[in-house]
């Protein structure tokens, strides 16, 4: 390897005085280590591009080809409509009639019974407009919302808030009196609000 060099170093100071290939050598060296600095900012980033001239042929014809349909999707059948019962009016309703309070008392089940009173009387005082129709209105609630509209009945209400509270809060065996005081109480707080005409 080093008689390699050498031989080559002789020849080449042959041809050329030593400090003038020292000096090529070295502008070499610096032309390369200026591009591999500079890369790729020195490569062009379009390269000529050559075009060959366009040969026109004649057109041929489209072939179509007809198109393959899928066939339809059946639609599911939507569920027929569910007819929602209008509410029954208070004339629609015979007097004799028994109400679900009236039916769940002749089972002997009285606090269900004292329950259902309780909403009968709510929902009495919703149609008088009495109260707005509110869920999660609790029972002193109603009380004082219905106190405020009519000062009349809040003894009746009162009375009837307790009963509840007795059968389903603080859980006492509900009797047939518990369920014949509050039928009173509910026909009381109905004599109260037909006293005057619904708004």
């Amino acid at each position: 390897m080093s008689r390699w060099w050498t031989e080559t170093v002789a020849a080449l100071g042959d041809l050329l005085p030593l400090p003038l290939a020292a000096l090529i050598l070295l502008t070499v060296a610096l032309l390369t280590a200026l591009a591999w600095y500079f890369f790729p900012a020195w490569v062009p980033r379009r390269l000529p591009r050559f075009t060959l001239p366009r040969l026109r042929l004649p057109r041929l014809p489209r072939l179509r080809l007809p198109r393959l349909r899928r066939p339809a999707r059946r639609r599911r059948s939507d569920p027929p409509p569910v007819r929602v019962p209008e509410p029954r009016t208070p004339e629609a309703v015979p007097a004799d009639a028994p109400g679900l309070a009236d039916r769940l008392a002749a089972e002997g089940r009285y606090a269900e019974a004292v329950r259902e009173r309780l909403r009968e009387m709510v929902r009495l005082l919703v149609t008088w407009h009495v109260v707005e129709p509110r869920p999660g209105l609790t029972v002193v609630e109603l009380t004082e919302a219905a106190a405020r509209a009519r000062p009349q009945v809040r003894p009746t209400l009162h009375t009837a808030g307790a009963i509840f509270s007795d059968l389903w809060y603080a859980q006492r065996p509900a009797t047939a009196a518990h369920d014949h005081r509050m039928r009173e109480l509910a026909t009381d707080l109905r004599r109260e609000l037909t006293g005057e005409e619904p708004r």
